[in-house]
């Protein structure tokens, strides 16, 4: 990788107010004993890792330049004997310090290879340097990235940052034997200094493992990547790899059950809403009804699912739907009293961290509301579908129990929101959701979110405020799957019907549509259509969704 030197301007700002460090609301408390959830030391094979969440600042900087954000880089603050640093941690200023680097050293743990897991780097490769020829000659002041030069059969996890041009010492950090990391890729922007260097380009990224999802190994180490490239190019650094199927980390089903009566949301529902959420079973009691193809006549379903018909594929042969009497309307509504979340449990990150998925089920999803400028068109028909399946997760960490982060899913994609970024209910750690009107997609915040696009205020309104229409997801709640836990959790008869929980409905939706956009003006208009037609949703028609095993999240990782 080639040395970039250049000349960094005036706007620069080395003396600037760097992050704070985040914590939680509350101290975390002691977890019900067992296993190896929530010991801080985490065995992945031939290695041993500790989160180190205490950091101290190495450089940084900040710019008045328009779309560069800052950043400050970290060093573990200190390091547990025998473990070693792996790279360093870098991320933007205009966020709370809430990172962490995993520390490792190695094991008798059913050893591999003959070959040491950790071993010194050869030599470092100046990456990337702010060195200054304007008022800082001999460069102290400045950031410089190297690059560790693993020996051979081995690999680098991070990179390393100096203040001054002194090359880091080879015991700073340790290379990884090949076969025990993993690939990865970057993932959130931290800073990019392309802009102002357009000859000399630099981009600072945050990584994540490549393989993730329940089946997935690989383990973020919480390094950072620094490119120098113009186009794309696969990384020079990697991730970790567990090796220990038993997933020893992972909490039992008592801690599951504190995890979320400790940090368990309180979901609030848009007081303006009038399509609530139900428990399943509450629906099916009040009249769901299950067709099959070429039989004119539904089947009620019974109260836990039992007669639906299990496992397969979304075949198009079945389907749900509402009662064909005068129950009707009053099932749309929902019945926010028998209200309940959803619980799937799962192992993330190579199970160093657990994902507690939390879905909601609401009878019916309502019609959408356009938004154009200052114009807003509620719609009769787009949007509106039987039935409706939406989520949030809590990622969590297995070395100490604490709230990581949270997954706000958001119609056909979503974001993860670091528990710095969270509302948290008034003397507690549970994060708040707020459920958007008749769409029912999770925020992190109140106010108003559009599907489309925010440049010209044109797209479908998200509307998100809190009310007295609330569900306590801390109590109100049930696990309905926990694969690692073998058969600890009975998965209910509906969790296995993979077809669709709404009848597919046809109609001329574009006529709707062409209504609005025939008042706008011609550029408007063609600028609308555009926004429109890119939008994730179903404009021709409603059709029903397929439940929470059918996603591809379920076994997948979060969509972003």
């Amino acid at each position: 990788m080639d040395c970039n030197w250049f000349c960094w301007p005036r706007n620069h700002n080395f003396d600037f107010e760097k992050p704070q460090p985040f914590a939680l609301p509350l101290p975390i408390p002691d977890w019900p004993q067992g296993g190896g959830f929530a010991e801080e030391k985490i065995c992945i094979g031939d290695l041993e890792v500790v989160m180190v969440t205490e950091l101290e600042s190495i450089w940084g900087f900040s710019c008045s330049e328009e779309g560069i954000k800052g950043a400050t880089f970290y060093k573990p603050k200190e390091i547990p004997e025998g473990f070693y640093c792996l790279g360093h941690y870098g991320q933007p200023n205009n966020q709370p310090l809430h990172g962490f680097l995993l520390v490792a050293r190695e094991t008798t743990y059913n050893a591999t290879s003959t070959s040491p897991a950790l071993q010194k780097p050869l030599d470092y490769t100046l990456v990337w340097s702010s060195f200054s020829w304007i008022g800082d000659e001999n460069g102290e002041e400045c950031g410089y990235i190297w690059l560790p030069t693993p020996p051979e059969g081995y690999r680098s996890l991070g990179f390393v940052v100096t203040k001054g041009p002194t090359k880091p010492s080879l015991d700073l950090v340790r290379c990884v034997r090949s076969d025990l990391t993993d690939t990865c890729e970057t993932n959130d922007l931290i800073a990019d200094m392309e802009p102002m260097f357009p000859d000399f380009p630099c981009q600072f990224w945050k990584v994540r493992p490549c393989h993730r999802g329940m089946q997935g190994k690989g383990i973020s180490v919480g390094t950072f990547y620094c490119s120098t490239s113009f186009v794309d190019e696969v990384l020079c650094t990697f991730c970790l790899k567990n090796f220990d199927s038993s997933l020893q980390a992972m909490p039992n089903l008592e801690q599951v059950h504190s995890l979320i009566n400790y940090y368990g949301p309180t979901v609030f529902f848009h007081p303006k809403d009038i399509y609530l959420p139900s428990s399943v079973s509450w629906f099916f009691k009040n009249g769901a009804t299950l067709y099959k193809e070429g039989i004119k006549m539904g089947e009620e379903i019974l109260s836990g699912g039992s007669n639906l018909p299990k496992g397969g594929e979304n075949d198009g042969e079945y389907w749900i739907d509402l009662p064909d009497d005068s129950r009707n309307s009053s099932v749309k509504l929902g019945n926010l009293e028998s209200a309940e979340l959803y619980v799937h449990v799962k192992p993330a990150l190579g199970g160093t961290f657990t994902d507690i998925a939390m879905w909601v089920f609401c009878p019916f999803n309502g019609p959408a509301t356009i938004k154009i400028g200052l114009l807003n068109f509620s719609l009769s028909k787009i949007g509106q579908h039987v039935s409706d399946w939406e989520h949030f997760t809590l990622r969590v960490s297995n070395f100490t129990g604490e709230l990581w982060s949270v997954y706000f899913s958001q119609h056909s994609g979503g974001e993860w929101v670091e528990a710095s970024g969270l509302e948290f209910m008034n003397g507690s750690n549970k994060p708040v959701v707020y459920s958007s009107k008749s769409g029912h997609a999770s925020f992190p915040h109140p106010g108003c979110y559009l599907q489309g696009s925010e440049k010209y205020g044109i797209g479908v309104r998200n509307d998100v405020a809190r009310s007295k229409f609330a569900v306590d997801s801390s109590t109100k709640y049930k696990i309905v799957a926990a694969e690692y836990l073998g058969g600890a959790v009975a998965e209910p008869c509906w969790l296995q019907y993979m077809r669709e929980w709404g009848p597919k409905v046809t109609y001329n939706s574009a006529s709707e549509l062409e209504k609005i956009l025939s008042f706008l003006p011609l550029n408007l208009r063609i600028r609308a259509e555009n926004i429109f037609d890119s939008l994730p949703m179903e404009l021709y028609g409603e059709e029903g969704p397929t439940g929470p095993k059918e996603k591809n999240n379920w076994e997948g990782d979060e969509r972003c």
